[in-house]
């Protein structure tokens, strides 16, 4: 909470309500409303695209999710006015019918911005069974982005004698540049932030390795194999009964955690062919 550009207090019932200004005016949102606010922006742009009116969702939502988190996000979507909501994850493996594939078992690794998920899955033609799952909900490329602001806020503190850690616009404005730099380390070997008058008129200006990168955040990559590992261990499966590995979320995309998973197991090939942001919401249309 402490990285949060909003404030969160308890409301009836022990309920947490987000604090947010709005026109000058002091509001308290539940999650579940401010879900629904982004279900709705995303309903519009949808409409927008298809030119036609669109009344189900299908939303996907972390595996290791307790009954009260699923109920909630169907509450999100009937606040935002659906009339029936999916809470559900599907995975396109982009394999065809052709491939005359009778059954595969498969991993698969999904690592977004906020939480991180690993669920084993055993294909039979065209009937999916979820053998296992494992994760974390508080695990994501937040995080990785939480590493590097304290890296910047520290070096900044060293090099000019000031703590900006209390200065929330500073550091909102350092976490978009540090998750611009993130990306940039996913494809080159180092990145630049560059900051005009990030606090009291002073500019930040500083690079930093992908090396460097990793090492801030390797703790987080580990902990990510140890539950694939906790995953396998709950299905009872072995890393040779995994035929395929599936990269789903754009943290993924970050070069050391494929090497990590590559490593764990035993330099198998990852399926990185699939589109990792629309992977866990593929709908297949219906036949003629």
């Amino acid at each position: 909470m402490k990285h949060w550009s909003f404030e969160v207090v308890e409301g009836a019932r022990d309920k947490p309500m987000i604090v947010v200004n709005y026109k000058g005016e002091e509001k308290q949102f539940c999650a579940e409303e401010i879900s629904s606010m982004v279900l709705i922006k995303m309903k519009e742009i949808a409409e927008s695209y298809l030119g036609t009116t669109v009344k189900n969702v299908v939303v996907p939502i972390p595996a290791n999710f307790n009954d009260s988190q699923r109920q909630a996000t169907l509450d999100a979507g009937a606040i935002a006015g659906f009339k029936e909501t999916a809470a559900a994850m599907a995975y396109w493996l982009g394999k065809n019918a052709a491939d005359d594939v009778e059954e595969k078992n498969v991993l698969v690794f999904d690592l977004g911005g906020g939480t991180f998920d690993v669920s084993l899955i055993n294909i039979d033609e065209s009937t999916f069974e979820v053998m296992s799952t494992a994760g974390d909900m508080h695990l994501g490329g937040e995080d990785f982005d939480n590493m590097l602001v304290n890296h910047f806020v520290q070096e900044f503190k060293k090099k000019n004698k000031k703590d900006i850690s209390g200065d929330a616009r500073a550091l909102r404005r350092l976490r978009t540049a540090c998750e611009r730099a993130k990306r940039t380390l996913s494809k080159t070997t180092q990145a630049t932030i560059q900051i005009d008058y990030l606090y009291e008129g002073i500019d930040f200006c500083s690079t930093i390795t992908r090396e460097r990168f990793q090492d801030l955040n390797m703790d987080l990559f580990r902990k990510c194999m140890e539950l694939v590992a906790e995953c396998l261990r709950n299905a009872k499966w072995g890393k040779s009964n995994v035929h395929d590995v599936v990269l789903v979320g754009g943290s993924t995309r970050i070069p050391k955690v494929q090497q990590l998973l590559q490593d764990f197991f035993k330099g198998k090939d990852l399926c990185t062919t699939v589109n990792r942001d629309e992977a866990v919401a593929y709908v297949t249309p219906k036949p003629d």
